[in-house]
């Protein structure tokens, strides 16, 4: 028994949502960074650290997806899903703290805006590539 072929959505209904997914992932990504930089460099009591060195390790798997990020890359933006938890996860666990409460929280959010909107524009991306390349259409035989 043959499979079913896929109904993919219309590229006219995907088309304006991977642009728009694409501009709040990378709003988003660089609003997650912004934050870390803010929080290390202005507010965190490190006692005595260097703080530019604890956010250079801070935003290392940030810094490595950037290009990935920038470009528009569906394969980097599947990358910063997994790598985004990273960031959540501290998060969780700094909102439990009281005195990081607030960037705990922040964090979380600013991670999970991130996981969010680049899962769909993976998503979206990939079924407008499909689209694209002529699948999905229903043949008459």
């Amino acid at each position: 028994m043959a499979k079913k072929p896929k109904i993919l959505p219309a590229v006219e209904w995907l088309e304006p949502r991977v642009k728009a997914m694409r501009i709040i992932s990378l709003l988003s990504f660089f609003a997650l960074g912004g934050l870390l930089a803010a929080y290390y460099l202005i507010f965190a009591d490190l006692h005595g650290a260097r703080p530019w060195v604890i956010l250079l390790v801070e935003l290392i798997p940030w810094i490595i997806l950037a290009p990935a990020m920038i470009v528009g890359s569906a394969r980097g933006h599947s990358w910063m899903c997994f790598v985004v938890n990273l960031y959540f996860i501290k998060g969780a666990l700094a909102a439990y703290d009281p005195n990081r409460q607030w960037f705990g929280v922040l964090e979380m959010v600013a991670s999970l805006a991130v996981f969010c909107s680049a899962l769909l524009y993976v998503r979206w991306r990939y079924q407008l590539n499909r689209k694209l390349a002529g699948e999905g259409e229903i043949s008459v035989a």
